[in-house]
């Protein structure tokens, strides 16, 4: 039988490069003690008051067929979030979608195709090349550097441009690597893509997961506005991944294009989720403070611990609920050493070779769990990296 060429280009992009994830959870189902740091799930849940709201107009008959750009009263909660950093937004800036990940899927859709090519940072969110790769368009990576911090530098973006480039693909706070750009630094690479007439899709899902540096978005920027578009979601901010509630926000020209692609592939959401997804944003709400307190916290401790190990290199994060480690001096890859943990030690972690080439010697730690697991953890990951480092003479 005869396939789509889609089914070819994401050949391999899509749950495999959660293989470790998917084994550990495997173990732990047939009764092995496995420490689990892979996916960015948080650990505490919804607050309660959220899950009323879901129910009380759950109850009440809004059950019923939405629209395709969204429910009135999450639209008019997203307006009035976005208004608080640009005043010009409006209802025709905003289209709502079951998540940030398909709410990204419709933006690069209607943006690129064929014969495209999509600027992205690399290490990368493992789905990033998949959504690119599923429009036809060509994935180019800009590295993101270790010794920057992992922060995009615009001499480097430039330097990735060809001509068939038409969209930066932006991810700050970053995942894997933590990394938040600073406001004069979104300058600098929005110079770039002003030059090359780029658009500048920004995934913020990580905004409320700040340490300590003020989030700064290419959207707040007025010299950015007309080509950038915003997604995100409550995923992460309210500890909700599983309602799949997320929006993009952009050029109403660009929103009035996009919905006849979004209504082609959903025509509405959940008119429930939206009520709650507004109360969510609409009022105060304390588990973004919550987890940004405790991640900063636990991400101190991993660093603390694991620098001490030979052979292991922690880099803190600036944002979000991982902490990426380089294991390069073991000798082994982050494959082979992630691997290597799940197979002698117990723990399951993120081989950096699933966010890109540039992180192939790094390993990516979840925050979302008790101290407790993350000392033990450590213990863990620090025997292995003990039995694995060679003096460096022995390994020249």
């Amino acid at each position: 039988m005869r396939y789509a060429s889609i089914t070819d280009r994401l050949a391999n992009l899509g749950s495999e490069k959660w293989a470790i994830h998917a084994e550990a959870r495997r173990m732990k189902a047939e009764g092995a003690a496995v420490i689990e740091l892979t996916i960015g799930e948080p650990d505490v849940p919804p607050d309660p008051a959220l899950l009323a709201e879901a129910a009380r107009t759950m109850h009440a008959g809004r059950h019923r067929y939405s629209n395709g750009r969204g429910e009135p009263s999450v639209v008019d909660a997203l307006v009035r979030k976005y208004q608080k950093r640009r005043c010009d937004v409006t209802s025709a800036n905003v289209l709502c979608f079951p998540g940030t990940q398909t709410a990204l899927f419709a933006v690069m859709l209607g943006l690129v195709e064929a014969g495209d090519a999509v600027l992205v940072g690399d290490p990368l969110y493992a789905t990033y090349e998949g959504v690119i790769r599923a429009t036809g368009a060509e994935r180019i990576a800009v590295p993101l550097r270790p010794e920057n911090g992992f922060h995009m530098k615009a001499a480097d973006l430039e330097a990735a441009i060809t001509p068939a480039c038409r969209v930066l693909l932006l991810n700050t706070p970053h995942n894997p690597t933590g990394a938040v750009l600073s406001a004069a630094e979104i300058a600098e690479i929005g110079a770039v893509c002003r030059r090359h007439d780029l658009w500048i899709v920004c995934d913020e899902v990580y905004e409320e997961l700040v340490f300590g540096a003020a989030f700064a978005s290419p959207f707040d920027n007025p010299d950015l506005a007309e080509r950038t578009i915003v997604v995100s979601s409550i995923s992460k901010s309210h500890a909700a991944p599983g309602f799949r509630s997320g929006w993009a926000i952009g050029p109403a020209e660009f929103c009035t294009r996009l919905l006849s692609v979004s209504e082609t592939m959903l025509f509405g959401g959940q008119p429930f989720i939206a009520d709650m997804t507004a109360y969510a944003l609409d009022n105060p709400i304390s588990t973004a403070a919550t987890m940004r307190q405790s991640y900063k916290a636990r991400a101190a401790r991993f660093a603390e611990a694991l620098s001490r190990a030979p052979g292991l290199v922690p880099l803190p994060p600036e944002a979000g609920m991982f902490i990426v480690v380089d294991v390069s001096e073991t000798g082994m890859s982050g494959e082979d050493f992630a691997r290597a943990l799940l197979r002698e030690e117990r723990v399951a972690v993120m081989p950096g070779s699933s966010f890109g080439e540039e992180a192939e010697g790094f390993i990516r730690l979840s925050l979302t769990v008790p101290d407790a697991h993350i000392d033990e953890a450590c213990r863990r990951i620090t025997a292995l990296a003990t039995r694995s480092t060679m003096p460096k003479e022995r390994r020249a």
